[in-house]
């Protein structure tokens, strides 16, 4: 079993593994196991494949695809296409790259649908509270008054017959960091299956992971996602065939203030860090939906989401909120049509 959650790892040794029956007599599956450093994370790749000699140069092929994604996406990257429309849409449209367009757009539809729980405009908030590349800080009610009025998803302006977009004020940027990671998970499981690989379990540093198909001799790919309050035990398992898990946690980027904890997860409406609620697991069809739906969920809280899943076919997602007498406590919910995927350990 693996186990997913912000703060967890594979541990890959990137060796050619045994060789296990496949679906029939003359279909050996070969395993291999590899990860790389990309997009500020350990993205991690175990896969079977029929042709030993050609499965490592497939799995790289697929880590280059997430480099790609990076060199594209970045906002840490000065030189990335996301970095020069943060530079220059606020002076007019920007002609897009249609990949990057393409998955402006799909966050802006995210953003909509979830009254702006999910915002990829929540950038200048994430510097002011010191989560970009500090250590934490708690920003005084006049900065953050001025920040809450350039975040807000309805300052990006598309165009889509000129693939363009603008900003309607200065200050305004886009951070993909929300979304960006699930949709390069997604496009190495797409590099994968265009090369025949019939199972794979794709991590994005543990916090979005794709089963593709199933390893041998099992039904489905066993994922453990960790304890928010205790990193060294697995709270719940659930299984993947060609699903994604994606785990948002308070305690994976947090610091302490006059004896209040803020978590690095920032309801962008409020101007503030999340409270009440430790992490947050979704189960659905593509790292993109759940790696955006995850810190959705975390900021609507279990009741809000509970009316936005009846929106969302075969999507579940699993609270994990404080409890005076336990650990924490589970509360499961899902959208119409979902798989049962999970079981959870007693907090």
């Amino acid at each position: 079993m693996h186990r997913a959650g912000p703060l967890s790892c594979f541990l890959l040794g990137g060796s050619l593994g045994a060789l296990f029956a496949g679906p029939g007599p003359d279909a050996p599956l070969f395993r291999h196991e590899a990860s790389r450093m990309s997009m500020g994370c350990a993205y991690a790749i175990v896969a079977y494949g029929r042709d030993a000699g050609a499965l490592s140069g497939i799995v790289e092929a697929a880590f280059d695809e997430v480099d790609r994604i990076d060199r594209l996406m970045s906002h840490y990257k000065p030189e990335s296409a996301l970095s020069r429309l943060n530079r220059e849409a606020a002076g007019g449209p920007v002609a897009v790259d249609p990949e990057l367009f393409g998955l402006i757009a799909e966050s802006l539809r995210y953003s909509r649908e979830s009254d702006g729980a999910f915002d990829v405009t929540v950038g200048p908030l994430m510097k002011a509270w010191g989560f970009f590349r500090g250590g934490g800080r708690v920003p005084g009610p006049d900065e953050l008054a001025e920040l809450r009025g350039r975040v807000g998803y309805a300052h990006v302006i598309l165009d889509p017959a000129q693939r363009t977009i603008r900003f309607d004020r200065p200050g305004v940027e886009l951070d993909l960091g929300g979304i960006a990671k699930g949709y390069a998970v997604d496009r190495a499981v797409e590099r994968l299956r265009n090369r025949q690989v019939p199972a794979a379990l794709v991590s994005a540093g543990g916090s979005t992971v794709f089963g593709l198909g199933a390893p041998p001799g099992h039904a489905a790919w066993e994922v453990g996602v960790q304890d928010p309050a205790d990193p060294d035990r697995v709270a719940l398992t659930v299984r993947l065939k060609d699903r994604a898990l994606s785990v948002s946690g308070s305690y994976e980027k947090s610091f302490e203030k006059d004896g209040v904890r803020y978590s690095h997860i920032m309801d962008p409406r409020a101007g503030r860090p999340v409270q009440g609620v430790l992490s947050v697991a979704v189960l659905t069809d593509t790292g993109t939906a759940g790696d955006a739906l995850d810190d959705a969920f975390f900021v609507l809280g279990a009741a809000r989401t509970r009316a936005y899943l009846r929106r969302l076919p075969a999507t579940e997602a699993f609270f994990f909120l404080p409890s005076a007498r336990t650990r924490w406590t589970l509360v499961r919910l899902h959208g119409p049509g979902h798989l049962a995927g999970g079981r959870s350990t007693t907090p």
